[in-house]
């Protein structure tokens, strides 16, 4: 069974884009008014996960259109690519604050630790909300995952600010900022990073994440009149949509036999989360004669159940 996002979810996405913008708005003149570089660093990264609600917003509609005769398996990579470019956005933003970073360091500024500890703790309460809202499709989506990263990046980022600020107030440490923008920028790459490596892996077709492929051949071998597999190819079309194509060597059997054969097939990878199938079985008869080996039949299958 395929499992798509709740409908609310788009619901979270776009109040979530609103609330988010309306802070970045706020933390970015709180940031430039108590001079903290840390605060500026997260709004930046706000302003991606503002972005990145956007986008998932935009994947979400459109991986969920129905396949046509143009996108005959749908439009389930929409959702792979808007994660994407979320880890992409991740990516420029943290290059952006080590840089600031570095300069802060060459020319140390006053912090006003008070302005940091409230915005923080603002921030903190507002992304918190927002994974809430998310964390029921995260594990199934990846274009959802990609913005619930975003928020855990920064939740994480406005615990650091507070512990910072605290830090700087007590010890008057004001290189303290500019060494939470470098944690601020690490911890965006390591967010970043998975999302990065698991579209790519969509994207060229690669084995779906936690799937071994000689399980998957071991399996079909051992169902009642399967005699090999070979030229077995898994694949997934989105973040929760995986396909798979083989060739079955059988039995020289009459059609409605080898239906059955199918069946067991397609029940084994359904456990496999594999629901669009295209079998082509073989002749054993056939493959073991040096004539020309003909093929049975092949077939397709989809499962309709959404």
């Amino acid at each position: 069974m395929h499992h798509h996002p709740h409908t609310g979810t788009g619901e979270v996405l776009k109040w979530s884009f609103f609330a988010t913008l309306l802070f970045v708005v706020l933390e970015t003149v709180a940031g430039f008014r108590s001079g903290s570089l840390a605060l500026v660093s997260d709004a930046g990264h706000n302003f991606t996960d503002a972005l990145s609600l956007v986008l998932a917003a935009i994947g979400l509609y459109i991986q969920t259109k129905p396949a046509d005769e143009v996108k005959t398996f749908g439009y389930h990579r929409a959702g792979v690519l808007t994660a994407f470019a979320n880890a992409l956005t991740l990516g420029g933003i943290a290059i952006l604050i080590f840089y600031e970073a570095w300069q802060r360091f060459l020319h140390p500024r006053h912090v006003s630790e008070q302005t940091m500890l409230w915005v923080a703790a603002i921030a903190l309460v507002l992304n918190g909300s927002i994974m809430w809202g998310l964390h029921r499709d995260k594990d199934h989506d990846l274009n959802i995952r990609a913005a619930f990263m975003h928020m855990l990046g920064d939740a994480v980022s406005s615990i650091a600010i507070i512990a910072g600020a605290i830090a700087i107030h007590y010890t008057g440490l004001e290189v303290i900022d500019p060494v939470l923008s470098l944690l601020i920028g690490a911890m965006i790459v390591w967010t970043a990073w998975d999302i990065i490596q698991e579209s790519v892996n969509v994207l060229l077709e690669g084995l779906p994440r936690g799937m071994d492929l000689s399980q998957v051949t071991e399996s079909m071998r051992q169902v009642e009149g399967v005699i090999d597999v070979h030229d077995l190819h898994i694949w997934s079309l989105g973040s929760s949509a995986h396909a798979l194509s083989c060739h079955v060597l059988i039995e020289d059997m009459p059609p409605s036999e080898s239906n059955t054969i199918l069946r067991r097939i397609n029940e084994l990878l359904g456990g496999f989360h594999i629901h669009h199938t295209t079998v082509q079985f073989e002749h054993a008869k056939c493959a073991n004669s040096d004539a020309p080996c003909s093929v049975l039949f092949t077939t397709h299958h989809h499962d309709p159940v959404q």
